[in-house]
């Protein structure tokens, strides 16, 4: 009697994982992939782009895939498609539509400024600073895996990171706004 390899079996094997099962995988991966797409794009319609063509590429390029670490691979595609528009875009300056238009969407949080401050701080940030960033700290990768991603030493990550706090954090303190409270 044959049984059908499990998938942990599958990917140590080489054999890749069944459709489903890897479509899965790569639906549960779309929440930090949108958020890393967002914060790479500086928008929310280029990010969802990005995002879209990130998991389009990821579910083409299937068998390419060594089961390994499908959240890192995914990730790196990310950032490699970012790295060939952005080329793209400085060849061909363009006029980003959500600019011109204003057509976001209202925040409910307490403080209506915290977003909007904390978006333009990272929007000051270079692309580099940026996608560092948002691996390490709002992704949670190690640094290794984020130098593997990124195809930079472990050192320049670790700089990157440094310098986009550092850089963060002023921006942040230059807009700090003092609420004032009413005497009892």
């Amino acid at each position: 009697m044959s049984h059908a390899p499990d998938e942990a079996s599958r990917a140590k094997g080489g054999i890749p994982p069944s459709a489903d099962t890897f479509e899965n995988q790569v639906l549960s991966l779309v929440p930090s992939l949108r958020r890393y797409s967002r914060s790479l794009a500086k928008s929310d319609s280029d990010g969802e782009d990005l995002l879209q063509d990130c998991v389009e590429k990821v579910l083409v390029r299937r068998s390419q895939w060594r089961g390994i670490n499908l959240r890192a691979w995914a990730f790196t595609i990310m950032t490699n498609l970012y790295r060939d528009r952005h080329r793209r875009l400085n060849q061909r300056p363009s006029v980003e539509l959500d600019d011109a238009l204003g057509l976001t969407a209202e925040d409910v949080s307490g403080d209506p400024l915290e977003k909007t401050r904390l978006q333009q701080a990272l929007n000051a940030l270079t692309p580099d600073y940026r996608a560092v960033l948002m691996l390490v700290v709002v992704e949670g990768y190690a640094y290794q895996d984020v130098a593997d991603m990124l195809s930079i030493p472990i050192g320049t990550v670790m700089s990157r990171l440094s310098r986009s706090r550092r850089q963060m954090a002023a921006r942040l303190a230059e807009d700090n706004i003092v609420t004032l409270r009413r005497p009892k």
